[in-house]
């Protein structure tokens, strides 16, 4: 009977690892966005110790297939196996691991409530540290791409061709966190960001993932870019994204 009972609690899933921190002496409690079961926090046992079969597979930014068994608070990892070994890569580079680690806390505050749309989220967080741990673009673009689509996912998509209140054909020269991006004259509110046109091009181009267009940006619009990409996301989230301070931009 307790061995049907322990199978009724035993699944598996592919799981990206958000975060992770202590608990007693070997184990820790790892913070997972999986695929088919959203964001779940689960106990890892004894894989501080040296002798550990899996520790390395449960670090941030790893991707693995989980096998997992329900518990009474916290469900408890009894396997895993690697899927993408993005975490080194990433750790190695200061710059790609900030990045990271702003893209992982922003998942995290993402899917804690929202569960319908955490599949989407985490074959995005999955490209995303893909690209990172590849260098396939500069890893600010990464992450600027990867949070406007990510808010996107999450029903905030951002307008950048036309005015985000009234439905006004752009291109518009101000930006509206509050009213959901590009805004014309009419509607602007006062005080509202003027950004030069190509750094809305380039805001259009982080949406769609038109990585030519992104890659050949300047660096001054790539700055401009990241400040309306952070205050848009924050006032959305309705808090501060810590690590995007950590973020240095070119």
């Amino acid at each position: 009977m307790s061995n049907q009972s322990f199978a009724a609690r035993t699944y598996r899933d592919d799981a990206v690892v958000l975060r992770t921190h202590k608990l007693g002496e070997a184990d820790r409690i790892i913070t997972l966005l999986t695929h088919h079961h959203g964001q779940l926090r689960a106990v890892a046992k004894g894989v501080r110790r040296t002798t550990s079969k899996f520790g390395a597979r449960l670090e941030p930014f790893m991707v693995a297939d989980l096998q997992l068994v329900k518990g009474r608070s916290l469900d408890i990892v009894t396997q895993a196996v690697a899927r993408y070994s993005y975490g080194d890569a990433i750790a190695a580079n200061y710059d790609r691991y900030v990045v990271a680690a702003a893209m992982a806390e922003t998942a995290e505050r993402l899917t804690d409530v929202d569960g319908e749309t955490s599949s989407a989220h985490y074959m995005l967080l999955v490209g995303a540290l893909g690209a990172l741990s590849r260098g396939a673009h500069a890893p600010e673009l990464v992450l600027d791409s990867y949070l406007l689509r990510a808010v996107s996912i999450a029903g905030w998509a951002p307008s950048f061709s036309i005015c985000a209140r009234c439905g006004e054909p752009g291109p518009h020269g101000a930006f509206s966190a509050a009213l959901g991006g590009a805004v014309c004259h009419e509607c602007r509110p006062p005080g509202s960001p003027a950004p030069a046109p190509e750094t809305m091009v380039l805001l259009g181009q982080l949406l769609s993932a038109d990585w030519p267009g992104a890659d050949a940006s300047a660096a001054q619009h790539r700055r401009e870019a990241a400040g309306l990409v952070a205050g848009y996301v924050q006032w959305h989230l309705e808090r501060t994204v810590r690590s995007l301070r950590l973020v240095e931009r070119v």
